[in-house]
């Protein structure tokens, strides 16, 4: 009974609340979920709150969680956002590391990864810090008052600094009287920090958007791999971010580092969880020995993939990409993307690259979206293959035709015909293998022709 749903409506029966913090039961809020999130005894919860009728407790009602001595106000949970971190957020909330991560449990500072559930405490009548500011190198808290005219003293009190020479280059101080806004571990010039989404799953695109004053030079890094900010209309920047489709799940730190317009460096790093994206086993496939042969394939999956890494400035595609194939076989897709696969008995070490549609020898490829073709020849293991660069580091590429319709350096339109559906290469029957890369790395095109990426 103690374990039940909370139902709204129901009111609390005592009339004087113990001391401590107040948690405000939330819709779908179970006593004994309450006190797992505290980390405390359900009987603990109870005893503590004079609760002798659960039926008593519903939503809107105030739990006072016991054995947070020096921990008070109102508690909520907000998920942590890229750009965050223990003392950025002890800064912001006014309370110290230490409560903040005993309230949460907090043995190290991986654990506060992206997308994590974070206990908060909201005081009543005490003033948050507002706008951010970092130090360049060799610049002193004091310096930094004076250039933004405010009080030292009062700088160094919203910080926990003992004094205003006592920061050091690259930390991000908060500023008294300013708008509460933007990551809170990173200087003010950046706005804003959104990355979607979260968490992070194999073989799938992600979005890191940046919203800030112009003349910053910023990139982001994951997995050693490395993915450049582009875009800079009205002050966004956006790098897409592609995740390895054999990456193993866990978490796994997320930086980024750049200069301000005026010279100043910063960094930042992250914890983030990537998940598995749960792609089942094909069936063992027999394919021509020469086609899985290290020799061959190793230099042409090295060639491929060179073709994939530059980041051209310019966004070419709009809206969604479109099915490269007729109608009729837009949604005929005999191995999708991720798929892990046996070839000629080997180990299941491999994973399909790509989707593949259905149609025979002869069915007309086109473009997905706009773009500039980067290669169009013969390859070994992909057959006749072309590849097409859209802008922002995002490629498409089409394999096994039996004819290519389009020359390295032709610019093509969506819809525009690029080639014919054959049976080259590493095959068991005639298809198209399309492929979507993202930031140097293979990703899920299924992703691309149901929503939108900037």
């Amino acid at each position: 009974m103690l374990a039940a749903l909370v139902l709204p409506g129901r009111g609390f029966a005592q009339d004087t609340l113990p001391d401590g913090p107040v948690y405000v039961v939330q819709e779908g809020d179970t006593l004994w979920s309450v006190a797992v999130q505290f980390g405390i005894s359900l009987n603990e919860l109870t005893t503590y709150n004079q609760i002798n009728n659960p039926d008593t407790v519903g939503i809107g009602t105030r739990l006072v969680i016991p054995g947070l001595a020096g921990v008070s106000g109102e508690l909520k949970t907000e998920e942590v956002a890229f750009g965050e971190d223990l003392l950025s957020l002890s800064r912001k909330y006014r309370v110290s590391e230490i409560d903040l991560a005993r309230l949460n449990h907090l043995t190290s500072p991986a654990e506060l990864f992206v997308g994590r559930s974070l206990i908060l405490p909201v005081q009543e009548n005490v003033e948050l810090p507002g706008d951010r500011s970092g130090l360049a190198e060799g610049q002193t808290a004091l310096e930094l008052a004076v250039l933004k005219g405010r009080n030292p003293w009062e700088i160094a009190l919203l910080n926990e600094l003992p004094g205003p020479i006592k920061a050091i280059p690259g930390d991000v101080l908060r500023l008294p009287g300013t708008s509460l806004s933007g990551p809170v571990g990173l200087p003010g010039e950046i706005e804003d920090l959104q990355l979607t989404p979260t968490p992070l799953v194999q073989g799938k695109a992600a979005v890191l958007q940046l919203k800030g004053s112009q003349g910053l030079a910023v990139a982001v890094s994951l997995l050693d791999d490395s993915f450049e900010f582009v875009g800079s209309e009205n002050g966004s920047y956006y790098a897409i971010l592609g995740v390895h489709a054999m990456t193993d799940p866990g978490l796994y730190p997320l930086a980024i580092k750049g200069t301000l317009a005026n010279g100043a460096g910063f960094s930042f790093s992250q914890s983030i969880y990537i998940r598995s994206g749960g792609y089942p086993m094909d069936p063992v496939l027999v394919v021509s020995p020469e086609t899985v042969d290290p020799a061959v394939t190793r230099p042409e999956d090295a060639q491929w993939t060179a073709l994939a890494q530059p980041v051209t400035l310019q966004k070419q595609w709009q809206d969604l990409f479109v099915a490269p194939v007729p109608k009729e076989f837009a949604e005929c897709w005999p191995s999708q993307y991720g798929n892990r696969r046996s070839y000629n008995g080997s180990p299941y070490s491999y994973f399909h690259t790509g989707l593949d549609f259905c149609g025979g020898v002869g069915t007309e490829i086109y473009a997905p979206a706009a773009g500039t073709v980067v290669f169009a020849g013969p390859l070994t293991v992909r057959g006749n293959a072309t590849m097409i660069d859209h802008g922002w580091g995002v490629y498409s590429g089409y394999m096994h035709q039996s004819e290519i319709e389009v020359s390295v350096g032709d610019q093509v339109e969506v819809g525009q015909l690029i080639g014919l559906v054959g049976n080259t290469g590493r095959v068991t029957g005639p298809h198209l293998h399309f492929e979507i890369w993202a930031g140097g790395v293979q990703v899920d095109p299924m992703d691309w022709l149901e929503q939108v990426f900037p």
